[in-house]
């Protein structure tokens, strides 16, 4: 069985989250000055890279609150979780 450590509520199994893609993607500061190719590339290219990769997660079956993780994924196995925002550890 494949866990995952929620920030929040520790760790669970996998069929509590959903996966929600590479993490630290930036939005666009201008994203109406983007041509159409441009906007493509930002809403569906993604890395996927062999190895250290960040991700987002999200406990969908729990406190449904999104988080970061740095996993390998070669090998499966998670180096860290983490909260999106500082705000969001407090409570707040």
């Amino acid at each position: 069985m494949f866990l995952i450590r929620c920030p929040w509520c520790g760790e669970r199994a996998e069929t509590e989250f959903s996966y929600g893609g590479e993490g630290e993607i930036s939005r666009p500061l201008d994203p109406d000055a983007l041509n159409d190719a441009e906007w493509a590339d930002y809403l569906f290219l993604r890395s996927n890279p062999r190895g250290a990769h960040k991700e987002l997660w999200n406990h969908s079956q729990g406190c449904r609150r999104w988080f970061g993780v740095n996993r390998d994924t070669v090998s499966y196995k998670i180096d860290s979780t983490y909260p999106l925002h500082a705000s969001e550890e407090d409570g707040q």
